[in-house]
């Protein structure tokens, strides 16, 4: 299975900025050592096209964004400075979505390791966002008949505002937001359905609400296409999370996702959204253990050595998983 990773794309920041950069060379070094993919399977994306971004985003905010035209406010909204670096960085971001959601309908799987950035809008970038890779992709596989009918599983501990936004009025796309209730951002778009979590839900009670979730959105959306949103942040040590799961619990998220997608017969391209642990080291084993459940459900694919990750709780109504814990 080939994943994405634009990880060689820096750009510069401010000394201690909240934003993971370090994470994603870590990502993909830890992936290959897992022996989860060969090292010639994680691919270089190519830049997304600025047509692309244009079926999506406004001609203004592409024309800002491409000339370094952002204002003072807009990079506040943002929360990171433009640099031409941070442009090729997000449509190298987006290029990897848009080729995993192509692998996605050719096989079944796609995967980025990175992407997710949910929360840019139509004529605004902020929270870290850009643009929005998913939409953006989703409207590319449109435009060459591979795919009609889509889903968006955001399983981020922030409330998917911008997919909200530019979903709105899609009879053929159904957005689901599964978040922290009490968290940015705080003026919010609407989901076709959001789940507002309370601060310090663990396991049990996320997990019952994201299946409930999930058989109201794949009966309404009969999907094509899923895009899933595999968040490290509502693990309980994040920063900015306020959720409390354990890192099993989110091995049982992902579980249960990829499962109920398949059922549904759906393809299914998965992107990471954002972790913000205070090690990193977190958030990358939080990341590898997503990529993990991914590979094991890919067709053909075989785990080149037993990856150390903690064993998953029981979803709803399933019984305990075996296995012993992982680190």
């Amino acid at each position: 299975m080939v994943l994405y990773s634009h990880d060689r794309f820096t750009f510069p920041l401010p000394p201690r900025h909240r934003f993971p950069l370090g994470k994603y060379p870590l990502l993909r070094e830890r992936v290959i050592a897992l022996g989860l993919v060969a090292p010639e399977d994680v691919v270089e994306p190519d830049p997304v096209g600025w047509n692309d971004l244009l079926r999506v985003h406004s001609p203004a905010l592409v024309a800002r964004m491409r000339g370094g035209g952002l204002t003072r406010r807009e990079e506040l909204a943002l929360g990171l400075p433009w640099s031409p670096e941070l442009v090729e960085r997000a449509r190298r971001a987006s290029g990897g979505t848009v080729a995993a959601a192509r692998d996605a309908v050719a096989s079944g799987m796609g995967m980025n390791l990175g992407g997710g950035t949910h929360h840019a809008g139509y004529d605004t970038s902020r929270g870290y966002c850009l643009v929005n890779d998913v939409v953006v992709a989703a409207a590319a596989l449109r435009s060459e008949d591979r795919a009609r009918r889509v889903l968006v599983v955001d399983c981020d501990v922030h409330q998917g505002d911008g997919t909200a936004e530019l979903l709105a009025g899609d009879r053929e796309a159904f957005s689901l937001s599964v978040h922290c209730a009490v968290n940015y951002p705080f003026s919010r778009a609407r989901s076709d359905l959001d789940v507002d979590l309370p601060r310090g839900t663990g396991d049990d009670g996320y997990l019952t609400a994201l299946s409930e979730a999930l058989d109201r959105a794949l009966d309404a959306a009969r999907p094509d296409l899923a895009f899933f949103l595999a968040g490290a942040d509502p693990w309980e040590g994040d920063a900015l999370g306020r959720l409390a799961l354990s890192k099993a619990g989110l091995r049982t998220r992902d579980e249960l996702v990829l499962g109920r997608v398949a059922e549904a017969g759906a393809a299914c391209c998965v992107v990471l959204a954002g972790g913000y642990a205070p090690d990193v080291r977190d958030t990358v084993e939080i990341n590898a253990a997503t990529v993990a459940a991914v590979v094991t459900r890919a067709p053909g694919e075989t785990i080149r050595a037993t990856p150390p990750v903690a064993a998953p709780v029981a979803a709803p109504g399933a019984p305990a998983a075996a296995g012993t814990a992982g680190c």
